[in-house]
């Protein structure tokens, strides 16, 4: 170990790895008092589109209890599991998949909010739910179908955007304002040190908020700000959930090796970043109205951050290498499905396996798929929904000529 990367390692390891012992008797003299936090959300207060008496809150299935239940239950999260988190041309079963992804978020949020006296239901509904509008090959996949987007209508494709359609548009649930918010406002590619509240209090506010990110680049997108703490809380455990896992995908992958990292922990920072970080924004925000974490939190992140871009991210690896290959596949399966939507060709697959399946789940609540009002975004709608898998086998089954590489184990 170099002396930059020993005192690098010797500096996050000096940082706590416990509650401070003023904050812990604070806390449970608190819970010995029956407190509860002001600022959390309280079921009591949810907002729905709909009152819909199936969805009330109730003392043994209380509002956001019934959010999670709405995710679990929907296609997109099935699809989770089939769906790339980072290396998404590896077969290797050790590397993280989007359904592991959410849970990870979900799981750590909780933790935090237990610790902070918030809504733990929400929490769980908002990191179980973040990830439903993301496209097949992860960030890569998402880039090209905004591009594809922006010059066919105009508007923007962002997976927090549209994962916020899937749930509220496509698949209707009736699902929360505070939980859609906490979906529209997650995305950790930006860090922030304090996390303050927007003050929405409405869907019209709401609805006006997604219309403009249609309209907008990621410039808007990133200065979003959650109505919730309980969201405040998913945003950034989106970033501690992927920074250190994503190390160790890359190490398992043999993209980089443990000891590539200027900190020296190579896999083991995953643990360091969880630990830490937790402690960190507890100790930072406990009963304040907003959550924050410490300067050097903060930077270490950032740090941390810009390291996995270089090493893992922009690294010279498969999906580097395929990228026009992959571009001229989502073009032409774009330009594919449209003609058939414009043909009304109901043999298609869009009709069978996208169109048909959203109505017959639609019908449970009177309601239609409107996909004939705007053929590229059921076009888009359709792409996005797509597991890898299914990408790969429907693209070389409609366009053999394209050159996909075999799925392999990395390592063998």
């Amino acid at each position: 170990m170099s002396t930059t990367e020993s005192t690098l390692f010797d500096r996050l390891n000096s940082m706590p790895d416990q509650l401070s012992h003023a904050l812990v008797e604070r806390m449970e003299d608190d819970r010995a008092r029956g407190w509860v936090n002001p600022y959390r959300a309280f079921d009591e207060d949810v907002i729905r589109r709909e009152d819909r008496p199936a969805d009330r809150n109730s003392i043994w299935r209380p509002s956001y209890v019934r959010d999670t239940e709405k995710i679990l239950h929907l296609p997109a999260y099935n699809r989770y599991n089939g769906k790339t988190q980072v290396f998404s041309f590896r077969s290797n079963d050790d590397l993280s998949r989007r359904g592991l992804h959410v849970q990870l978020v979900a799981r750590i949020a909780r933790d935090i909010g237990r610790a902070l006296g918030l809504n733990c239901d929400l929490i769980e509904a908002i990191g179980l739910g973040h990830d439903l509008g993301h496209t097949p090959f992860g960030h890569t996949g998402e880039a090209l179908l905004n591009d594809i987007s922006e010059a066919r209508t105009g508007r923007s494709f962002f997976h927090n955007v549209h994962s916020v359609r899937v749930l509220d548009g496509l698949y209707g649930r009736n699902l929360s304002l505070q939980t859609l918010d906490g979906v529209l406002c997650h995305n950790g590619e930006y860090e922030q040190r304090v996390f303050e509240l927007s003050g929405l209090s409405g869907f019209e506010e709401f609805d006006a908020v997604v219309d403009r990110c249609y309209a907008s680049d990621f410039d808007y997108v990133k200065t979003l700000r959650p109505m919730t703490l309980e969201a405040c809380v998913v945003r950034i455990s989106d970033i501690i959930a992927y920074v250190g896992r994503d190390r160790q995908d890359a190490i398992e992958a043999g993209l980089v090796d443990e000891g590539a990292f200027a900190d020296g922990m190579g896999g083991r920072y995953n643990s360091w970043i969880l630990t830490r970080a937790s402690i960190d924004i507890v100790e930072h925000s406990y009963g304040k109205d907003r959550i924050e974490m410490s300067e050097e939190l903060f930077e270490e992140i950032r740090r941390a951050k810009r390291e996995n871009y270089a090493m893992i991210y922009h690294s010279v690896a498969i999906e580097e290498e395929r990228k026009d290959m992959m571009a001229r596949a989502f073009s032409l399966m774009y330009e594919h499905f449209l003609g058939d939507l414009k043909a009304h060709d109901e043999h298609s697959t869009i009709f069978r396996h996208h169109i048909a399946r959203i109505d017959k789940a639609l019908a449970h609540y009177g309601r239609t798929y409107d996909w004939s009002s705007d053929f590229d975004q059921t076009v888009i709608d359709y792409i996005a929904s797509m597991t890898d898998g299914y990408f790969i086998e429907l693209a070389c089954t409609l366009f053999p000529e394209l050159d996909f590489p075999q799925r392999t184990y990395i390592n063998e």
